[in-house]
């Protein structure tokens, strides 16, 4: 049964097996409804069930959780032809092998997100699930920022079709899932040539998504490589790995946090000006509205007049 004593520190399934390194918090949540996940001897399959790390005895795939690792965070340069899984039915090179001989022995990551195959550049991989759930959260709205050359020079008018948010295919291309609006991108040139490179700044990270806006302008990507991930900028070589410090860390936690709206400012008012003179055209107290007396005739609110 799962612990429900008074007192205990209960916390969601899925956050106690990322926070262990085993995956991330969504891989978690199917792991769940498969049924892998057993919490002192019983199968655990309703989302949201809770547990206590100190005191359950929880198992993925029959194996116990020797309670929480210590996270870890490190910046990938990944090239183009590796694939941004733990493992791959192809055989195919994963960002995974990058790390194995600098990571500690036993240690598990995983990616945050993905770079497509085709894709290159700054790719991060971490066993705090909590975190990796943030940023690749939509609603988080961390900017990443990505180099991308083009084949032939889109029109501007195209380029500001992009600007302001375009429908793409939903899924992988040519799935036929429907269509979306994608999110409004940064796009500023960086390197004029008739096959040009772009700077782009994105917030959400839709399978493809590069690759699909500028399809719908009607041109095709011929490289990608992200060069920067929230307050991080890429600075090791391709095929290079190295830990995130501290303070590296932090910085991320604060891109996800949530923002609190800036209050609206009330603008001073100004006196009216003729347009012609420049003057002050609005009307003059009275002496005796500077005063405070009130005027003959008429009544302050709240003065009675005498008998």
């Amino acid at each position: 049964m799962v612990n429900k004593e008074a007192g205990s520190q209960l916390e969601r399934l899925q956050k106690i097996i990322a926070s262990a390194g085993i995956c991330s918090r969504r891989k978690a949540e199917e792991l769940i409804a498969e049924g892998r996940v057993q919490v002192n001897g019983e199968v655990v399959t309703e989302p949201g069930t809770k547990a206590d790390v100190t005191k359950d005895h929880i198992r993925v795939d029959g194996k116990l959780l020797q309670g929480g690792e210590r996270h870890r965070y490190y910046m990938v340069n990944k090239p183009k032809g590796y694939v941004t899984t733990v493992s791959d039915p192809e055989n195919r090179p994963t960002v995974m092998q990058i790390i194995q001989k600098g990571k500690r022995s036993g240690e598990r990551v995983f990616p945050v997100g993905r770079l497509d195959y085709a894709s290159e550049g700054l790719q991060l991989l971490t066993n705090d699930g909590t975190l990796a759930n943030s940023l690749t959260r939509a609603s988080s709205r961390v900017e990443k920022t990505y180099l991308v050359k083009v084949s032939g020079k889109p029109e501007e008018s195209a380029l500001d079709q992009i600007r302001g948010g375009v429908m793409i295919e939903k899924g992988r291309l040519g799935a036929r899932e429907g269509r979306v609006l994608a999110a409004p991108a940064k796009v500023r040139l960086i390197r004029d040539a008739e096959n040009p490179w772009y700077e782009m700044v994105l917030i959400e990270g839709r399978n493809r998504e590069i690759r699909k806006m500028f399809e719908e302008i009607g041109h095709h990507v011929e490289k990608i490589r992200r060069v920067g991930y929230g307050p991080l900028v890429l600075d090791v070589e391709p095929g290079e790995f190295r830990e995130l410090s501290e303070q590296e860390v932090e910085r991320l936690r604060h891109a996800v946090r949530p923002r609190k709206p800036a209050k609206p400012q009330q603008a001073k008012e100004r006196p009216a000006k003729s347009a012609a003179s420049g003057t002050d055209v609005r009307p003059k107290k009275t002496a005796a509205k500077r005063s405070g007396r009130p005027a003959a005739g008429r009544r302050k609110p709240g003065f009675k007049a005498g008998r």
